[in-house]
């Protein structure tokens, strides 16, 4: 597999081709939203663990850069996340365009750089790019044919109900930690039990894990995504 960086006008990306890759085929297109304090290179390992052949792959930095310490970089979501004292933003420059409408003019710019349309692209998130996976996936059916949320949650549902279309029959992916200790497991049942009250009927499974993508998400993982997006044949 090939990735490519680009420094978008919206949020720095990289994006991998498959392996064999034909510039005649139209390849079905999937996002990953890291989660925070990473960066866009956090879930880069799961494309080839999802399909190295019949995808492309889409991985954005978050706009806000965060201290780590140490010289360590990361990035979030949102300008401000209570109760982390100890990672501190790098960049007081918060003014201008919300993450979400970044990722309005990030997704322009992705789908037409693959060459996807819409209707064949994926929105897959972890932890808090889990939880934006839903508030900007469920309001596009048009845009997303599914979303994946691991070890992600809701932080205001209610928020979101107003911008949920008629149509509510978008695939949704979830997994959780049983010990999640960032995003408890109760605050997923929540999100699920939210989801299916609205009319979505979520694909749900719990783990026994922690805040983490383990082996056994991505063997229930791989193939719902196969079979909510087809890849491209070999």
């Amino acid at each position: 597999m090939e990735a490519k960086a680009f420094d978008g006008g919206s949020l720095t990306y990289f994006l991998i081709r498959p392996d064999n890759f034909r510039p005649d085929a139209s390849y079905p297109l999937i996002i990953l939203l890291h989660g925070f304090g990473a960066s866009m290179y956090d879930l880069a390992s799961l494309a080839p663990a999802i399909n190295p052949t019949g995808y492309m792959y889409a991985c954005p930095n978050a706009p806000y850069p965060l201290d780590g310490g140490g010289g360590q970089i990361g990035y979030s979501w949102s300008a401000g996340r209570p109760g982390m004292p100890d990672l501190v933003e790098a960049s007081t420059g918060l003014a201008g365009p919300t993450a979400e409408e970044r990722l309005v003019g990030f997704l322009e710019e992705v789908m037409r750089e693959a060459g996807t349309a819409p209707g064949r692209v994926m929105l897959a998130g972890f932890s808090q790019g889990g939880g934006l996976a839903l508030r900007f996936g469920l309001p596009r059916p048009e845009t997303f044919t599914g979303l994946v949320v691991m070890s992600g949650a809701f932080r205001a549902p209610e928020g979101v109900s107003a911008q949920l279309p008629v149509d509510r029959t978008m695939p949704i992916f979830m997994s959780h930690g049983l010990w999640d200790p960032m995003v408890t497991v109760q605050r997923g049942q929540q999100t699920k039990a939210f989801l299916e009250e609205a009319g979505y009927q979520p694909e749900y499974h719990e783990y026994e894990m922690a805040h983490e993508i383990s082996e056994e998400v991505i063997y229930d993982l791989v193939p719902w995504v196969q079979r909510v997006l087809p890849p491209v044949a070999d």
